[in-house]
Formats: structure tokens, sequence, C-alpha cells
């Protein structure tokens, strides 16, 4: 079984970070977001993986995931963007006569891909769709079951018939190129994947809609983002191999054999990246900090800190931040008790 991960947006949502890079190599907990899509498509047994990629996303996407070992990552050009309908019909020829499972790499899932493409394998329907309860369905493609049979599948209706969403992950039988083929577009000019379903479902063929099992998380949006970091850091153990001076590590810390800890208190869980250097400050809870970044006299919290970030002499504590890659916040003489920032790659903050 093959898998396609659709990687061709920006992800405009999450601006300004996503001014300067794509969405899927924005990273969480120390990883981009599509390394950990690549990672549970891994653990459940697939190792050849079509990232579908546009002009503007492909060299920032090959850079990602060319860390990733183990598995086979082949990028597919999807020139125009014209929905997911369109991407997975790009992929054709690459998946051939195999069958496929396609993951929305922005999605993270408690259990992974593993019940589901178990289930997809065991009783091969035409489509299995992970299916999740959500209070507004009217944002997402909607589905109704007769028992776990899917009778109707609509994208983002005004009247839903249940408040069963689609989750970011569908297994597919090659069936599905044949009704996606000279299928026209929504009224919005897309392809949409659930038109191209709901044509299986009308031509007979059995579709099977599978409850998401645990917590679902989709990273639209910066507070998502800190949830998805958030709920990953969970499953960190304590890992301290850099050096630890007159500091006090508490909880489960990850500290990397070249990171540097000097007279600061650090509450997991938190993940340092490789060469962070952390001074005269408070790391707190739900924390991770990319590679090369520096804190001193600082103290942050429920924050994600990009690669080579410096964050120095505050005199208040920043939480729920996302703060990009080289990005910088220095403090000033006077300051508000707390902030709350989403600051752009390469950026310049200074609080006076």
């Amino acid at each position: 079984m093959k898998a396609i991960i659709p990687a061709a947006g920006l992800g405009t949502r999450l601006r300004p970070l996503t001014y300067t890079r794509p969405k899927p190599v924005l990273r969480v907990a120390g990883k981009p977001i599509i390394v950990h899509a690549i990672e549970t498509l891994q653990a459940a047994g697939i190792t050849e993986i079509g990232v579908v990629v546009s002009d503007i996303t492909r060299v920032e996407i090959q850079h990602a995931v060319g860390c990733v070992s183990g598995v086979q990552v082949t990028l597919i050009d999807q020139h125009e963007q014209l929905g997911l309908g369109h991407a997975v019909l790009v992929a054709r020829d690459w998946v051939g006569q195999d069958d496929f499972c396609v993951y929305l790499g922005d999605n993270l899932f408690e259990f992974g891909a593993k019940p589901f493409v178990d289930r997809f394998a065991a009783e091969r329907p035409a489509a299995l769709i992970a299916l999740v309860e959500v209070e507004d369905p009217t944002a997402f493609g909607v589905a109704q079951l007769d028992g776990t049979r899917i009778t109707r599948l609509v994208e983002k209706p005004k009247v839903p018939p249940s408040n069963l969403a689609v989750a970011g992950l569908y297994c597919f039988t090659p069936q599905i190129f044949s009704v996606l083929d000279g299928m026209p577009p929504s009224a919005r000019g897309e392809y949409e994947i659930t038109d191209g379903i709901q044509r299986l479902i009308e031509a007979g063929a059995a579709v099977l809609g599978q409850p998401v099992m645990g917590w679902w998380k989709d990273t639209g949006r910066p507070a998502d983002l800190l949830d998805a970091n958030r709920l990953l850091l969970e499953r960190v153990v304590l890992d301290v191999q850099g050096t630890v001076e007159d500091s006090r590590i508490t909880g489960r810390v990850v500290i990397p054999a070249s990171a540097r800890v000097t007279r600061s208190k650090i509450v997991g869980p938190v993940m340092l990246g490789e060469g962070v250097v952390i001074e005269d400050a408070y790391i707190g809870p739900f924390t991770s900090i990319g590679q090369g970044s520096v804190v001193r006299g600082a103290e942050v919290e429920h924050s994600v800190i990009d690669a080579e970030a410096q964050i120095e002499h505050l005199s208040t504590r920043l939480q729920d931040c996302l703060i990009g890659v080289r990005a910088q916040v220095r403090g000033g003489r006077t300051v508000p008790r707390t902030h709350k920032l989403t600051i752009s790659d390469a950026s310049v903050v200074e609080l006076a």
C-alpha cells in the first residue's frame, strides 16, 4: 500500500508564519508537521509515500523530508492547486494499480493511521474514511451513516446531515481515479474529494466510515499548532544528555548532548533542540525550542520556538507564542505583564 500527502498549499490561515515557508514544514514538538505525518504512515507499515508539491513548496518540502529514513519519498508536482480531488488525481501514474492512503499532512491522530490502514486491508472496501464528531460540521466534509457504511457525503453543507466530519485520512482502491477523472469542479471551483467519494457511493461501491479513537488535531491555525505541540510533548520521556549547570530540571525534559542549560529552571514536558542555549531563564511546560536557539534572561512557557531564534532580557513571561526561524525578541525597560506573539521567520521584535 502506498500513501499520498498533499503539500502544495501555503496555509494562509497560519500567516505570518507561512509568508516565508509552507505550512507542512512548520515545526511542532521538534519536527516539521510533514515529518510527523510520514512517521505516522511508516508506523502503519507504509514505506512508499508520494508528496504532492507545488512550484512554491517543492524546495522547502524536499529539504524537510530529506532527513526521514526507512521510507521512499517521491515528490509529485501539482502546478495548479485545484482541490484535494485534483491533488489525488495528479498522483495517479505514481499510484498505479496499488491501494493507497491519502493523509493530510497537517492532521495528527493520537493513534496514528494504523487502525484505518489495518481495517481497510482486512475488508478492502472501495474507500474507508476517518470520521470525527465536531460541534460545527459546516466547516468540513460531512458523512451520513447506515451502520458503518457511508450513504451520503457532502462538502461544507449549510444544513449538515450529521455531526460526523471527515478527518484528514482516507484509504482507497484505484477505483477512485475512475470517478475523479472527468468530474466537474464544485461551486468554489475546486475538485472536491468528497464529490468523488459520493460518486463511488452512488455507483454502489462500499464506502466505510471509521470513527477516530483518541484525539485528532487539524493544525490549520496558530492556536492549533500550540495545541498539537502540547499533545505531542505529552509523549516525551526524560532524556538529559547536555550540559546542565546550577539549574533545576523537573518532569519530562529532553536536552540533547549539544545543548547547554545554565542557572535556569525547566519544568517539563519540554523539548530542546541541538545546540540550544538556556541561560538565567525559566522554560515552562509544553514548550519546544528549535536547534541553535538562545533563551537568555527570559521566561517562556506553552510555546513553540523555531530554529536559531533569540529571546533575551525580558521582564515578563512569554506564553502561547509561536516564534519563527531566526526571529528575535528583545526586552526593554517597561513591558506589560504578558505578551502573546505569533512572529514570522527572521522577524525582530523589540519590547520597549
